[in-house]
């Protein structure tokens, strides 16, 4: 007999099946999801804690009219398995295979792309009152967990949301984390109800009869639902959701997947906006995943017989957490702060060590930023370890809150550069960019682990104000035996008297040394001003470069805005006469492994020899 899934074309396949047989298609899909993140990594607890949900959503809702949209997205599998996806599903991350997360340009059937955390109200707000100034039929579907709840731009769209004229849905998927176990007053919110799902059961009874009873019984509910009094107070005791506007229904069993279906059909045509909380377990389905949701969160291949990962050891965000460790241990002041990536920063041995010293945000970057602010302004040292791609979120408080105060705040900048399989909406190419432009701040790019050391405490101990300090995923890369660094704000290497300079920092160093040493077999004598200090760029080495006849200068982020462009102003500004080459990164950066990304951006060793030869040759 076949298998479920491989009748699974469309949504429209789903209403073929009992519900029986939609239930047997669940374990399949969890199946499917198990072997495809084992093979290619990737977001897997999520994954499999939402699959009877998204059965029950393609189920019910009509996906041509009806567009549903994924917080993070990152948990979006089962979704597209069933939306003409599934025979892609192994190409998952990979190079020229379909995104770990929605994309409009992939299907008609993801309507908002979404990456980072707490857009999909304001997003679904968005859509759904296009549809109503468009007179388009269909309902608009947000679902949100609570760790993504943890984000204030969620209660922006609630806000708003609360207002709407017509049926809006939000639902909560309420798995009591985000990465790391949820923190702050709204988790231990959502605990609380989640501890009375019999009085809400006895509330909805109420309302249910109510609303049954003719002539009379709608009205009374609505006078109740609008009233300030006590017996308001008495029969339906708010939620939090309840007072910003909406229609409270739940906690719900989120894997009882008839119920799920029942309770969809029903609120679909109230015409008002709703919320539903569903209760859902992260890893649901798969052992080692449901024992330790956190580690399972985001991985790489691994064997799904012991659940071990090919990938492990040391590595840029655990050398940053053990060098912080050993800081704060002599130094009472220092303060380590995390938006909900405890341990995807390095940061689980100083949460353990120092719990009076360890703060985790939730995901609210913003808040981090200001909230760092506030701890230098009260005598404290705070760093922020942050990943790249969601720093940009705090641009205006790095401004605001933290430079121009020159308040003492650090950012450990976590997967700086290309990123690899999680695609354009987490490449860390933009940092570098945006604190470009913010006057007073420095910025340290270490290539190696003992540079990582020594620029985290000159940014710490010796930089007035903001200081930043970028490194890469994953481990170091090569390092010649014969490069010694100096530790101060750049470094030369290679022939001092070259005509020919390579310009470039962190993690494109251990390229740019194979690529001059492969050139120099050629007959092409190379050196390489390697930047260690990025903002302000060091006058020597400025200096050091101008003597070049041929400069090339490659740089793991955007172009525009970024160090090369600077570097070739400063150049410029001191009147260069010689030809001046800038490789940078110039669009977003799609879905493929590190070393795919920069051989097809021209960044790896290879791409750099063929610029510098071809160059050369004109």
């Amino acid at each position: 007999m076949d298998n479920l899934i491989d009748h699974i074309h469309s949504p429209e396949d789903l209403k073929q099946f009992s519900d029986s047989e939609l239930n047997e298609l669940c374990a399949e899909i969890r199946s499917e999801i198990i072997h495809a993140v084992s093979q290619n990594g990737g977001h897997l607890a999520s994954n499999l804690g939402v699959v009877e949900l998204t059965v029950a959503l393609h189920r019910v809702f009509d996906s041509t009219d009806d567009k549903i949209i994924w917080d993070v997205g990152h948990q979006a599998y089962t979704h597209k398995i069933l939306t003409g996806r599934k025979d892609r599903i192994l190409t998952i991350r990979k190079q020229g295979g379909i995104s770990g997360f929605p994309s409009r340009a992939e299907s008609s059937y993801d309507p908002f792309n979404t990456g980072h955390s707490s857009t999909s109200i304001s997003a679904a707000l968005g859509i759904a009152n296009a549809k109503m100034l468009r007179g388009e039929p269909g309902h608009t579907v947000a679902v949100i967990g609570d760790g993504a709840l943890s984000g204030g731009l969620a209660y922006e769209g609630l806000n708003n949301a609360g207002h709407f004229r017509k049926n809006f849905i939000v639902i909560l998927n309420d798995n009591k984390m985000s990465i790391s176990r949820n923190v702050g007053s709204m988790a231990r919110y959502l605990a609380h109800i989640r501890t009375k799902p019999g009085y809400f059961r006895v509330k909805g009874n109420v309302e249910n009869a109510l609303d049954h009873v003719p002539l009379i019984g709608r009205p009374i509910h609505h006078v109740l639902s609008k009233s300030k009094s006590a017996l308001k107070q008495a029969l339906y005791d708010n939620t939090i959701f309840e007072d910003m506007g909406f229609y409270y229904y739940g906690p719900f069993d989120g894997h009882d997947l008839n119920k799920l279906m029942q309770i969809l059909e029903n609120v679909k045509n109230i015409d008002h906006p709703v919320l539903i909380h569903i209760l859902t377990r992260k890893g649901k389905g798969y052992f080692f995943a449901e024992q330790n949701p956190g580690m399972f969160h985001g991985v790489s291949s691994f064997d799904v017989q012991t659940g071990k990962s090919a990938c492990s050891g040391e590595n840029f965000s655990s050398v940053f957490g053990g060098h912080l460790c050993s800081l704060a241990s002599a130094d009472g002041r220092i303060c380590a702060i995390t938006a909900a990536m405890q341990s995807g920063t390095g940061l689980s041995g100083f949460a353990k060590q120092f719990p009076e010293r360890f703060f985790d945000t939730g995901i609210a970057e913003e808040h981090a930023v200001t909230f760092a602010g506030g701890l230098a302004a009260g005598g404290m040292l705070p760093v922020f370890a942050v990943y790249s791609t969601f720093l940009q979120r705090s641009y205006d408080q790095i401004i605001h809150d933290a430079a121009i105060q020159r308040v003492k705040v650090t950012l450990a900048v976590d997967r700086a550069g290309v990123v690899g399989e999680d695609g354009e909406t987490h490449q860390g190419i933009f940092d570098v960019a945006f604190l470009n432009t913010i006057p007073h701040i420095t910025v340290y790019s270490p290539s190696y682990y003992d540079e990582l050391y020594y620029n985290f405490n000159e940014a710490l101990y010796r930089c007035r104000g903001v200081a930043a300090v970028r490194y890469p995923r994953g481990k170091q890369l090569f390092r010649p035996c014969d490069f010694e660094s100096s530790y101060q704000a750049f470094d030369v290497y290679g022939d001092q008297h070259a005509g020919n300079v390579i310009v470039t920092y962190g993690r494109l160093f251990s390229f740019a040394c194979k690529a001059l040493a492969k050139l120099m077999k050629n007959g092409i004598a190379c050196r390489i001003v390697k930047l260690n200090r990025i903002k302000p760029i060091d006058p020597g080495a400025v200096q050091d470069a101008f003597t070049g006849e041929n400069i090339f200068f490659f740089e793991e982020g955007v172009e525009q805005g970024g160090v090369g462009e600077h570097f070739n102003y400063l150049l410029n500004k001191n009147h260069y006469r010689g030809n001046f080459v800038l490789r940078g990164i110039t669009d977003f950066v799609p879905h493929a492994t590190m070393a795919q990304i920069l051989e097809s951006l021209g960044l790896d060793d290879a791409g750099m020899m063929e610029l510098i030869t071809t160059e050369i040759a004109k």
